[in-house]
């Protein structure tokens, strides 16, 4: 028979798991429509035909990457198809389509701050007030998933944009690269992409992301106060 103190730990891991799962599925999501967005705004019509222009999950999810994702931490989602020939400038548009998927995520990070900056002023303005254990599980609640969706996305966009393949930035380093370098290099993507899972599972890049994390964070926090209603 379980005892009290596992039952709780349980539901806890339980709910840790599905509020992880949702912030994966709305950061993929984001990141891959805005992809496609982007490549349609820029003539490339490729994503659109093939439904990719979508906010339903299903449509970009890989099902090994999402469960990579959830239990390890890092993943990845169904690449969105994207043909460079469509474009009138390839080198620029592959870029800016790259680009888009990190941009998507630092502005839901960003936005997603809204809804603890109202609750903040509204707290210090004695608008609202907690006067249950309810209300504070309540508020802590939702302190506690606005942190951990704000420094995911900040995160997911971040590593997507290290100048290596098969990640983002590889695609904005062929904007600025000669030819000859950036295929020369694209020659090892799958060596490339081995050596990068291999320095995930040793959490190589945790230190580094997440002092970046938090100074991002830092400056998206101090552009909110900024705004005269906070």
């Amino acid at each position: 028979m379980l005892s009290n103190f596992d039952v709780s730990n349980i539901g806890q891991s339980v709910m840790i798991l599905l509020q992880q799962l949702i912030i994966v599925l709305i950061a993929l999501t984001f990141h891959e429509t805005a992809h496609g967005w982007m490549a349609n705004r820029l003539g490339d019509t490729t994503a659109r035909d093939r439904g990719r222009l979508s906010l339903d999950p299903r449509k970009h999810l890989d099902p090994i990457g999402f469960i990579c994702m959830l239990l390890f931490g890092f993943g990845w989602a169904n690449p969105v198809p994207v043909d460079a020939r469509k474009f009138k400038n390839p080198k620029l548009g592959m870029a800016l389509t790259a680009l888009a998927g990190p941009v998507a995520n630092l502005l839901l990070a960003f936005m997603i701050l809204l809804p603890l900056e109202i609750m903040a002023a509204l707290l210090d303005n004695g608008v609202i007030v907690i006067g249950s254990q309810f209300g504070v599980n309540l508020v802590y609640g939702i302190i506690d998933f606005v942190s951990a969706f704000h420094y995911s996305n900040i995160t997911l966009a971040l590593f997507n944009l290290f100048p290596v393949p098969p990640l983002d930035g590889s695609r904005v380093l062929y904007a600025v690269l000669p030819d000859r370098w950036y295929f020369g290099v694209m020659k090892y993507e799958r060596v490339i992409s081995i050596v990068i899972l291999f320095l995930l599972v040793l959490d190589v890049f945790n230190s580094p992301l997440a002092w970046l994390s938090s100074k991002i964070s830092g400056g998206m926090l101090w552009l909110w106060q900024l705004l005269p209603w906070f």
